[in-house]
């Protein structure tokens, strides 16, 4: 299994040949859906989830097909059995990975912000992607990819969440708040022009910026 990072919350996975891609939203990789077999979106957030350019990628490929939640799922719902709701407990095999699916709600990002469904997922025992949520799967964890900056997240939980899975190894994800060179050269510069004036702050890229350096190895 290769695993690739390619910008914020969102990961490529390679196998024998197979590619599966997990939260291909905003701030990633505009290309991140090239060549996959299988699309992985743990809950409806922009930065995890670009509906029209998922909608692209699904209509170009009959082969490939969405595990996501029922939200997710309702606005690809034309799409029949290519398209699979899926909550926690849930195991399936999409493109030759087998996944099983830990969680079912979102971080609380406000107690008058209504909690929406999010589902983590298991990566043939190995990989686990919260996605936007602090699960602790009730199977030991090799690989977590671990959020590092969100509304919804604290360093002291972020720390202790890591802890409480005791992974073998984290890679931190979840990251372009952080800063434009969190992400760069992983095709965030490009998304992340595109991106609503809200999500930036003082003193981040503007609309002529670019902070790619072609030099640099993908975070």
């Amino acid at each position: 299994m290769r695993l690739t990072k390619l910008g914020h919350a969102c990961v490529r996975l390679d196998k024998d040949g197979a590619v599966l891609v997990i939260d291909p939203g905003a701030f990633s990789d505009p290309e991140a859906l090239s060549g996959a077999n299988a699309v992985l979106i743990t809950h409806e957030h922009f930065d995890h989830v670009v509906p029209d350019r998922l909608r692209a990628a699904l209509d170009a490929d009959p082969g490939l097909h969405l595990w996501s939640t029922a939200a997710v799922a309702e606005e690809f719902a034309h799409l029949g059995v290519r398209v699979h709701p899926v909550t926690h407990g849930d195991t399936f095999s999409a493109a030759g990975f087998d996944v099983h699916v830990y969680g079912s709600e979102h971080a609380v990002l406000h107690q008058d912000i209504p909690v929406i469904a999010n589902t983590g997922f298991m990566l043939d025992g190995k990989v686990f992607h919260p996605g936007d949520a602090l699960t602790v799967p009730e199977d030991p964890v090799e690989t977590l990819l671990l959020p590092a900056s969100a509304p919804w997240l604290k360093l002291s939980e972020m720390i202790d969440y890591g802890r409480a899975v005791a992974p073998r190894r984290a890679y931190t994800i979840h990251d372009a708040l952080l800063s434009a060179s969190a992400c760069r050269c992983s095709g965030t510069s490009s998304a992340w022009r595109r991106a609503p004036a809200v999500a930036r702050s003082p003193g981040w890229p503007t609309e002529t910026a670019s902070t790619c350096d072609p030099a640099s190895p993908r975070p």
